[in-house]
This record gives structure tokens, sequence and C-alpha cells, in this order.
């Protein structure tokens, strides 16, 4: 039984994960938009909202937790502080949207679109 247990796992490992979602968070960084199948923008969509809400604090200690969370790739780090997290100052949460798309032709996987609103 799956009680408790709320991870998607994708049919891989931890450390096959861990690099899928740190490629999806470095391109929705990059392109602001990215279309993926529904459960790894969901998946995404946690991730990515907690590094914006660090962002958002604007200390010394959150920008070197945000450029860690990274991967020390400071130039989508500089990118996220600089011009996204300001954009949502104000705002408490839900810093992205999952648009459902439908289905793809190939393996008919649910698409969606992930952005920042």
């Amino acid at each position: 039984m799956r009680h408790s247990n709320n991870v998607r796992k994708f049919g891989r490992n931890k450390n096959q994960r861990h690099a899928l979602m740190k490629g999806l968070m470095l391109s929705l960084i990059a392109h602001e938009k990215i279309e993926t199948t529904e459960a790894k923008a969901k998946e995404l969509r946690s991730s990515i909202e907690k590094l914006v809400t660090k962002a958002n604090v604007g200390t010394l200690a959150s920008r070197r937790l945000v450029i860690s969370r990274l991967y020390n790739l400071t130039a989508e780090a500089n990118k996220l502080i600089d011009t996204i997290a300001p954009k949502y100052k104000g705002r408490t949460g839900g810093y992205t949207r999952v648009t459902k798309l439908g289905r793809r032709a190939g393996d008919a996987s649910k698409m969606a679109l992930i952005e920042f609103i």
C-alpha cells in the first residue's frame, strides 16, 4: 500500500529523478514556460514555488541557498532572484500555472504547460 507516500517516481531511481527535476527547473527558469507531461509538471510546481519563495526573501543566506539548490549555476539563479522573484513580491504563493493540453500523439501521455504567472 502507498499510504502517505506522495513522491512520483517516474520509473527512475533517486539520482535520475533528481537530474530530471534539475533539468526541468533550469528550463523553466530559462524559458519561463515549458511543455512536459502532466505528472512532471505537477511535481515540478512544488519545488519551483519553494525556490521563488526563498528568492523573495532577499537576504544573502537565501540567495546562497537558491544558488545551491540550482546546482551552483549562477546565471539561472540570478535570473530567478533578480527578474522572476520580484514580480511576486506581494504574493504569498501560486507563482506557477499548470495548463492541461491533452494527450501526446506517440504514447498518449497527458501533456501540460507549466509557466510563471
